[in-house]
């Protein structure tokens, strides 16, 4: 049995940041992850995609502000337990009882869910031949855009990664978008300047196309495209990239007597705290009027968390609140020297 103060379920940037949180105050946490490694979406989906969100930060990708998060909660030494799900969590008198699918146990007064948007799994290509090329030919993420370097590459979807992902590897390879409409749904700066971007030749526009076959043995040589009318078109690709949105999973959670609503789990704006007694939600998993899906959202969320979870945690302690560059003790768990 593993004692903690806090189990937060997700390794991600808001799962990080919320482990910083904990740890200036306290708290010691233990954050399970059903990846294998540390990071969430942005290194799963997009490590190499650039963040432009981030306060003070004008650029960065999901990598770099993942190992950046990481830094900042060398201190705390928490502990990670990748490549686990949580399986079942049951009350315990006052605190929680959280089972993993290795069978591991913990005990903490509170459960941080900061697991994005739960289990995901890309929507793919619904046409002959594409599995054969998953992985080699045809990509649902990009976790190196150097492969695609002088390439002929074909990105399908009208969203913001496809938006995003169109317009960055336009810098380094021959860039063709297809979308099923005419307008895209991506946010209106990337539409424009992806269009900007046709008319100075940098990328090829298809629209309103959609996939209908692949061509190629051993690797893609080529894609037909159908348009609404049926008129074919053949496209010269080295890759295929498809960016049409997640599958959302919430798998065991759905059986935890949370409040669900449309996946996502309802809270407090108070402290993010669900219908139940010491379990939270913060990130993209959670809603409440005027919800942002945003990483800075997600970070101001589990802020006044993890300061609900002292007063569970500590009960008998009281709570006061400092800021870091006046608070000895926070500096003191932060590692900072003390100045002569």
């Amino acid at each position: 049995m593993i004692k903690t103060d806090a189990v937060v379920i997700g390794a991600g940037p808001v799962g990080l940041f919320v482990v910083h949180q904990l740890g200036i105050i306290g708290l010691k946490a233990d954050v399970i992850d059903n990846l294998d490694k540390i990071g969430g979406q942005c290194i799963e989906l997009y490590p190499d995609k650039p963040i432009y969100d981030i306060p003070a930060i004008p650029e960065c990708t999901g990598e770099s502000l993942t190992n950046s998060l990481l830094d900042q909660i060398k201190p705390f030494k928490p502990n990670f337990h990748l490549n686990e799900r949580v399986q079942s969590v049951i009350k315990e008198k006052d605190f929680w009882k959280v089972t993993t699918s290795k069978n591991k146990n913990f005990i903490a007064p509170c459960i941080i869910i900061a697991g994005g948007v739960g289990s995901f799994e890309p929507r793919k290509f619904a046409v002959t031949n594409s599995e054969k090329f998953e992985n080699t030919g045809i990509f649902y993420s990009v976790k190196d855009k150097n492969l695609f370097k002088n390439k002929k590459v074909s990105i399908f979807g009208g969203g913001d990664s496809a938006l995003d992902w169109a317009i960055e590897l336009s810098k380094i390879a021959d860039i063709t978008l297809v979308h099923r409409r005419n307008e895209f749904r991506g946010a209106k700066h990337s539409s424009e300047l992806v269009k900007k971007l046709e008319k100075e030749g940098k990328i090829k526009i298809k629209t309103p196309f959609q996939i209908n076959s692949i061509e190629g043995k051993n690797k893609i040589e080529a894609i037909n495209v159908k348009s609404e009318e049926g008129k074919i078109e053949k496209i010269a690709t080295d890759y295929v990239l498809g960016f049409f949105g997640l599958i959302m999973k919430l798998g065991p959670i759905a059986e935890w007597g949370l409040n669900l609503d449309k996946k996502t789990i309802p809270v407090n704006t108070e402290n993010f705290q669900t219908n139940k007694k010491g379990i939270f939600a913060i990130g993209d998993i959670c809603s409440y009027p005027g919800k942002l899906k945003l990483i800075l959202s997600g970070f101001h969320e589990g802020a006044l968390a993890a300061r609900a979870c002292f007063k569970l945690a500590k009960p008998n302690e009281t709570y006061r609140f400092e800021y870091t560059t006046t608070s000895k003790s926070m500096q003191e768990r932060l590692g900072v020297k003390k100045s002569d």
